[in-house]
C-alpha cells in the first residue's frame, strides 16, 4: 500500500485518497453535477475528467483546494446538525433560493462567490463559525463558573 508522505503537507497518499473519497461521497449525497463539483473546488478541466477522482486519484493537495474542502465538510456537518432527522433535506436546502442569500441558493452563492461564498454560507449555518470569524473573545466573566 502506498503511504508515501508529501513533505509539503504531511499528508500521506492514503490520507489524501480518504479525503477525496469523503468529498466525492458528500458531493454525491448533495446530488451535484461534475461541473458544480469542479467549480466548488476551483478545479479546471473537462467535467468528464472529474470522474478520475472517484477511481483512486487524490484531489490536488494545494492550500486552495484543501481550504475549500474544509469549508465544504463543515457545511455538510452543519447541515447534518440542522436536519438530523432528514438527511436529504441538506440536498434540498443547498438548491433552495432564500432571502438570506439575496434570493439565490446557497449552492449558487458558493459557486458564484467561491471561497467567500462558502464562508458566507457556513456562517449562516454554523453560529460557532460566525462567532470565530467575528473575532469575538469571551470576557473573563463568561469564563467563570
Amino acid at each position: 500500500m502506498a503511504t508515501t508522505q508529501d513533505i509539503s503537507t504531511g499528508r500521506t497518499l492514503n490520507d489524501r485518497l480518504a479525503i477525496t473519497r469523503g468529498v466525492m461521497n458528500m458531493f454525491e449525497n448533495w446530488g451535484l453535477h461534475a461541473e458544480e463539483m469542479m467549480a466548488l473546488l476551483n478545479l479546471e478541466g473537462k467535467a468528464r475528467h472529474f470522474t478520475q477522482y472517484r477511481h483512486n486519484k487524490p484531489l490536488p493537495d494545494t492550500p486552495d483546494v484543501m481550504r475549500r474542502v474544509e469549508y465544504l465538510v463543515r457545511i455538510d456537518d452543519a447541515l447534518r446538525t440542522t436536519y438530523p432527522s432528514n438527511p436529504s433535506m441538506g440536498k434540498r436546502w443547498l438548491r433552495q433560493r432564500s432571502h438570506k442569500f439575496n434570493k439565490h441558493s446557497p449552492l449558487s452563492m458558493m459557486i458564484g462567490d467561491g471561497e467567500q461564498g462558502m464562508i458566507y454560507v457556513l456562517s449562516r449555518l454554523d453560529c460557532t463559525f460566525a462567532w470565530d470569524q467575528s473575532g469575538s473573545i469571551p470576557s473573563s466573566r463568561s469564563l467563570e463558573c
